[in-house]
């Protein structure tokens, strides 16, 4: 149900699809031809956009439940979508990687992931990775800041410093680094947030700096044991849920049960980081900087 038949996630018109004159919407052809084929249901796996356009069918009377499927983890209604710890797993190793070549050559290494507007893969991946720097979108930062830090890792002895990068991290003041705009949807296609950050950190340090952006390793290769029976559990609830006849739910896991929620609600909030949260605050308690330590109160 992604990009082929309704190829957008717009917000304000979610079944927009590139046309000769601008979007055009397909929805009317989607629930014709699922009358034509005689579907009775339809299960949708996907992240915010997916259920989003999900949450519109159903409205206009397409049979559907959800499933929460994303690497940014940014939905509010469930406490975990499936794929986001395998995300974690392959920065972390990433990390791992990085830091002997960093070590080896006295070199400060940028790790850019995924995550859009939420810094959840960073913010874990960074953490379980012993990174010195972690930026994410819900904390701009300020380049000075991130230099600082690298300079006192030196003057500590540290012959590296790792910094992982949010793809949608933003210097204080400033915007996301965007590589491109879709010109009929609108939606922004990010990148660069590592380069851009690796320029100034050059110029302020000194130091030789290496970029290194996952991209789409991240959404791929063998899920981890916690995705794979998230996935059985969820899709296994879906099921169930479809076959009872309540459609326009999406199953979730909440506090450790399997449950389903409405899906309008499931995709009406993002879930993003709480900067004051408690894994912001263990992250900061192991001396792990975040690039916003020039000006603060508590710094």
């Amino acid at each position: 149900m992604g990009g082929t038949v309704l190829g957008t996630t717009n917000r304000d018109n979610p079944f927009a699809c590139p046309g000769e004159h601008g979007p055009v919407n397909r929805s009317g052809e989607v629930l014709e031809n699922a009358c034509k084929i005689g579907l009775d249901a339809l299960i949708v796996i996907g992240g915010d956009g997916t259920l989003r356009i999900a949450s519109e069918l159903g409205r206009l009377g397409l049979n559907v439940v959800g499933v929460p499927k994303t690497i940014d983890n940014d939905l509010a209604s469930t406490d975990y979508t499936f794929g986001f710890w395998t995300a974690i797993d392959t920065a972390t190793e990433a990390l791992d990687r990085l830091r002997e070549t960093a070590e080896s050559h006295h070199r400060v290494m940028l790790l850019e992931v995924m995550g859009r507007h939420a810094g959840w893969i960073a913010l874990h991946a960074g953490i379980a990775g012993a990174a010195d720097v972690i930026l994410i979108p819900e904390i701009p930062y300020d380049p000075r800041s991130v230099g600082e830090t690298v300079v006192r890792c030196q003057e500590r002895g540290k012959a590296s410093s790792l910094v992982v990068v949010a793809e949608g991290a933003a210097p204080r003041g400033g915007e996301m680094a965007i590589v491109a705009v879709d010109p009929i949807t609108g939606v922004k296609r990010l990148g660069g947030a590592a380069e851009r950050l690796a320029r100034e950190l050059e110029a302020l340090t000194r130091c030789e700096v290496r970029v290194t952006v996952l991209g789409h390793l991240q959404r791929g290769g063998s899920p981890v044991a916690f995705d794979r029976i998230l996935a059985t559990q969820l899709g296994e609830a879906a099921t169930h849920v479809a076959m009872q006849g309540r459609f326009g739910r999406m199953v979730r896991l909440a506090s450790g049960r399997i449950e389903d929620v409405d899906l309008g609600e499931a995709v009406r909030d993002a879930k993003l980081v709480d900067p004051k949260g408690p894994l912001v605050n263990s992250a900061r308690a192991l001396g792990i900087a975040f690039g916003d330590e020039l000006g603060r109160e508590d710094a």
